[in-house]
């Protein structure tokens, strides 16, 4: 397929700065592919003398891969494509002289960070797993806003400011002393090298002669500082973004850098990609009357050469269960009539806890799914936890289950005790479980660990008789297992606040329904057993940590944040309900531009068709509310919209006409 004009135009104006200007699906990543291949083979450049980044490892290399398709591999050898955070390493290994490092540093994850804060903060502040989460998160904010420990004023919307600004000068020292550095200095410290030492700045200025930046509106203060000072006054670069589809600012994220070009870069040359090659006309329509309800310093207008396409459908579920229910029957109803795949379909939503209820009404129609950008019920570690000990109920011979749960929560067994358990089991070949019921452990143990062992074992025999009694007797014997090894109280003790805590409780109470829905049946389901109950979430559990291809026929889940970038035949924007999209923080903060940015990211995701779901009545904490319509879909173009309520009453001839319709459609596939 040829380059459109505005594409051929962003493609090879190379004089001087330009902002490609890319709407939703219209071909960036190809404009930006192109460019490379015209810099190399028609300008001039020399590929090791052209830079290329964008901020995910896979946007990268989906990158690389497309120019070395283009080019061939050896027209690309020195080309740099890779994340900010990959080229600020690089430029730090090439200056840690200069930078004050020793040879062989080390790069601190999240995890060495926090290690490090906890240590500094025993001795500074009695500081919990919030308060510590949160001093992290600020050092974050001060180093991506290029503020030093020294440079830190004290804001009046943060009371913890004065303290934390000590604890960041501590934990800059102790960095130093490491030899050692984290993800956020990876951009830090190049940008105020290059911004200090201008021959440092001439010499990155000859290595990289052109650069080319994707996603730019996702671009924070020490980001943005760091293209200005690579790219110099020639002003030899290329970036691409959308102001429309900025929805990263609680990471730093800084939109208003694609209006700040033009102050820096007076002679910039805007270059705008309208034309949208993914969707269908009356999408398209939709996002850009419900966009425009933001300010905008550039303005643009996606259009398409394709169809106008079929009205867009609100739906409503009496509750959230009936909506993942509708939202799943809408699904299997066009599998049948039309021949779709699963692979086809994407349920997107606002926060990863909406998820749940639709993987139960997935997993229950024996609908394959994928999370993707969240974490799957059943890898959160409260519910792999109980479902360990149901594990262990069913098998006693269950060794994984067995280590998982032996001392969670905690009850006085520590690894010296089960390291003798397990020499035990070695010598006499039996499984952990039984060796702890074995005559000969007692003489290996100290009284008080045999007794919590002994105690831990009983447990799990009461439980497995007491389930082997009917369903009645089986669910409370699970309930009645939850409550005595105290799991809420663990879980408010082990987890960083009390809403965390409640969230995984939360989790562990779903689960529990779960297993009592299917050990006492309904209408549709007869009664599981308990092992027939366990095996059948551990094969979910295992289906679900499989990681199967992108393209394999199953449907999509994932929050709005995750979808940017993708797309889909068929789309489910679900949770179209003040508090939830608009989320409820943003309302309460009057910050509602992002908001409707990521209503437009997931209208843009639709190819062919899209529908709302939104629920009558919803649990929340508790208590069930009635939610209002999202803002969003009131702002949206009302004549291209089907309101499920709204509709006129079908007469009997249109009914009798589709019936016969719906026959023959069958009679057709069954000839097949």
């Amino acid at each position: 397929m040829q380059l459109n004009p505005q594409q051929q135009g962003a493609v090879e104006y190379i004089s001087g700065p330009t902002l490609v200007l890319a709407g939703a699906g219209s071909g960036k990543t190809r404009v930006i592919t192109e460019k490379i291949a015209y810099l190399i083979t028609q300008a001039g450049y020399k590929a090791n003398h052209i830079a290329a980044v964008t901020f995910t490892n896979k946007a990268a290399r989906e990158m690389r891969e497309r120019i070395s398709q283009r080019l061939g591999r050896k027209n690309c050898r020195g080309l740099r494509v890779s994340t900010f955070h990959t080229l600020g390493l690089d430029m730090i290994r090439r200056e840690a002289a200069m930078l004050g490092f020793k040879p062989g540093f080390s790069l601190f994850d999240d995890q060495d960070s926090f290690a490090l804060l906890s240590a500094l903060c025993e001795d500074t502040i009695d500081a919990d797993k919030a308060v510590i989460q949160r001093l992290q998160q600020r050092i974050s904010h001060w180093k991506n806003a290029m503020l030093l420990p020294e440079h830190v004023q004290p804001d009046d919307k943060h009371p913890d400011d004065a303290v934390f600004a000590e604890l960041y000068t501590a934990y800059q020292r102790h960095l130093k002393a490491c030899n050692a550095l984290d993800f956020d200095d990876l951009i830090l410290l190049p940008t105020l090298l290059l911004k200090q030492v201008p021959e440092v700045r001439q010499r990155w200025q000859q290595r990289i002669r052109y650069l080319l930046v994707d996603e730019y509106q996702d671009t924070n203060t020490s980001q943005y500082e760091l293209v200005r000072l690579l790219v110099g006054e020639r002003g030899r670069f290329t970036v691409v973004g959308d102001d429309d589809q900025s929805i990263y600012s609680w990471r730093g994220a800084q939109p208003e850098n694609l209006a700040l070009l033009q102050q820096h870069f007076p002679s910039l040359k805007v270059i705008k990609l309208e034309q949208n090659y993914r969707s269908v006309g009356r999408i398209l329509k939709s996002a850009n009357i419900l966009i425009a309800n933001n300010p905008h310093v550039f303005e643009k207008e996606l259009f398409s050469a394709m169809e106008y396409g079929q009205p867009l459908r609100v739906i409503f579920g009496k509750n959230e269960e009936n909506e993942a229910e509708r939202v799943v029957a809408e699904i299997i109803r066009e599998r049948f009539m039309d021949s779709t795949r699963y692979g086809d379909y994407a349920i997107l939503y606002r926060g990863n806890h909406q998820a749940r209820i639709f993987e139960k009404a997935l997993m229950n129609n024996r609908i394959p799914y994928k999370i993707t950008g969240g974490q799957s019920f059943f890898a959160r570690a409260e519910v792999k936890d109980i479902l360990a000990y149901l594990r262990l109920v069913v098998n006693p011979n269950d060794d994984n289950a067995f280590l998982r749960i032996i001392n969670t929560p905690r009850r006085g067994i520590g690894p010296q005790t089960i390291e003798r358990i397990g020499q035990l089991a070695h010598q006499e070949n039996l499984s952990l479980f039984a060796t702890c019921q074995h005559s000969g452990l007692k003489t290996l143990l100290a009284t008080r660990a045999f007794q919590d062992v002994q105690e831990f074992t009983q447990l799990i025999l009461h439980t497995a008789r007491e389930s082997d009694s009917g369903e009645q007797h089986a669910t409370q014997a699970v309930k009645a297992m939850i409550q005595s090894i105290h799991y809420e109280d663990w879980l408010f003790e082990s987890s960083g606040s009390p809403a965390a805590a409640e969230m995984r409780i939360k989790n562990v109470n779903e689960l529990f329904r779960w297993v009592s829905d299917m050990l006492m049946g309904s209408p549709e389901n007869d009664p599981l057993s308990i092992d027939q109950v366990v095996a059948k979430l551990v094969l979910r559990d295992m289906l679900s940590r499989q990681d199967e291809e992108d393209d394999s026929d199953q449907v999509q889940l994932m929050t709005l944040h995750s979808s940017k970038g993708l797309e889909f035949p068929y789309v489910f924007l679900v949770g179209m309900e003040e508090g939830l999209l608009p989320h409820q923080t943003s309302i309460d903060n009057d910050d509602i531009e992002e908001e409707r940015r990521l209503a437009y990211v997931g209208v843009t995701r639709a190819q062919r068709k899209l529908t709302f779901t939104l629920a009558k009545q919803r649990r929340q904490y508790g208590e069930t509310v009635r939610p209002e319509v999202s803002r969003f879909l009131m702002e949206l173009p009302q004549d291209d919209i089907d309101w499920e309520d709204q509709r006129k009453p079908v007469s009997k001839e249109e009914q009798q006409a589709k019936t016969e319709s719906n026959v023959a459609r069958l009679r057709e596939m069954l000839r097949k």
